[in-house]
């Protein structure tokens, strides 16, 4: 049976689809860089349609949480609102209730706030710090998925370190999967990172 999903048009795209086939009923997801909510969105949007689930929305900037929160308002039922959570701070370390829970997928969407001041991004430190910690919470058969650009400074640094740092996970626990667009010149990469079913 032929399956209608948009291939190789952008990213998003692709990050989109994956979490289609990853989430199921009764999942917690993770947007840890809310932005303008768009992510945020798509992540109950999915688990709404599986049948639920619970979503955590992170932003270290209070605009971004404002406008998630009222993206949501227009887009979700109240129902599904009820179900997603959002933090205002930074994404260096997780709020409690998503330590203490059992999550299937963080995703990281780097860079600055579209139409927000460009000087105010993602810091390759902090990213690395906060992705640390994903890897730890995630379940087994869960994932990690980040979008990186690298079309400005700090990002092309925070892509090289995730690289690097991704370079040296055992493939005996995960899965790392970076697709690129060679074609396109300093265009965003998606970076996938699945925890293994069976832990050795």
């Amino acid at each position: 049976m032929q399956q209608n999903f948009p291939l190789f048009q952008s990213h998003l795209d692709l990050a989109h689809g994956f979490w289609r086939r990853l989430l199921n009923s009764g999942d917690m997801a993770i947007d840890a860089t809310c932005g303008n909510g768009n992510d945020t969105l798509v992540l109950a949007e999915i688990l709404s349609e599986k049948g639920g689930g619970e979503v955590i929305g992170i932003d270290i900037q209070e605009g971004a949480i404002q406008a998630t929160r009222e993206l949501l308002q227009t887009q979700l039922s109240p129902a599904m609102l009820d179900k997603v959570h959002l933090f205002h701070q930074s994404h260096s370390d997780f709020p409690q209730m998503a330590k203490t829970a059992q999550v299937k997928l963080v995703v990281y969407n780097l860079g600055y706030l579209p139409r927000g001041n460009k000087e105010l991004t993602t810091l390759t430190g902090t990213t690395l710090q906060s992705v640390q910690s994903a890897l730890e919470l995630i379940l087994p058969g869960g994932a990690v998925s980040i979008t990186c650009y690298p079309g400005h400074a700090e990002g092309a640094k925070e892509e090289m370190a995730l690289h690097e740092m991704f370079s040296n996970l055992p493939s005996a626990l995960w899965n790392v999967c970076i697709h690129s667009f060679p074609n396109r010149k300093k265009a965003p990469s998606l970076i996938l990172i699945q925890r293994n079913q069976t832990l050795l």
